[in-house]
């Protein structure tokens, strides 16, 4: 499993968001109420970033301090990823928190989704793979944490089809949005 600095070096640009000292997520809360522990390399990047978009593209989910519950909501009643599911377009896979079930944890502008496959044979998250499913309808699968995934995407080493063709870009750029509106 990779690290966030392994990540930061795929992705220089985003270390500039990066939050002194951290987030201090309740991730007993936000586990509690997904009914799930979730992946130690996302619970770091949630430590240390907010939600992220790179590229104004992908947007990166990451619970905030005192949204804990409302991140497991939206996690556990993903009304897309359960309409898809009742279409029978998902490829087998099926919605969390049936046994096996996917977990989103990013999005694209374009439509496309990215998730965890929970329950891999090793019931352990850090054992979760990602899943990628594109806004054409094709499901991808990857044998690695959202950390890593990143940083192969970033770092050239992971190439998702069914992505755009400047997907990703030379240069991202990475935004780093706060649950703060006032600025400051």
């Amino acid at each position: 499993m990779l690290t966030i600095e392994e990540l930061e070096a795929a992705l220089p640009a985003m270390t500039r968001w990066r939050v002194p000292g951290g987030h201090s997520v309740d991730w007993a809360l936000l586990e509690a109420a997904l009914g799930t522990g979730l992946p130690s390399d996302f619970r770091a990047l949630a430590e240390a970033y907010p939600v992220l978009v790179i590229d104004d593209f992908l947007m990166v989910s990451s619970p905030a301090p005192g949204a804990e519950a409302s991140w497991a909501s939206a996690s556990r009643e993903d009304e897309i990823l359960q309409d898809l599911y009742e279409m029978g377009d998902t490829e087998g896979y099926v919605p969390f928190p049936q046994p096996g079930g996917l977990i989103g944890w990013a999005d694209s502008n374009s439509g496309d989704s990215f998730y965890w496959r929970t329950s891999s044979p090793d019931p352990d998250p850090d054992a979760w793979p990602v899943v990628v499913r594109t806004d054409n309808a094709e499901w991808y699968e990857f044998p690695v944490g959202a950390v890593e995934f990143l940083a192969g995407v970033y770092g050239g080493t992971i190439d998702v089809p069914g992505m755009p063709g400047n997907f990703p870009g030379d240069f991202p750029e990475v935004l780093g949005l706060s649950d703060r509106i006032d600025g400051t």
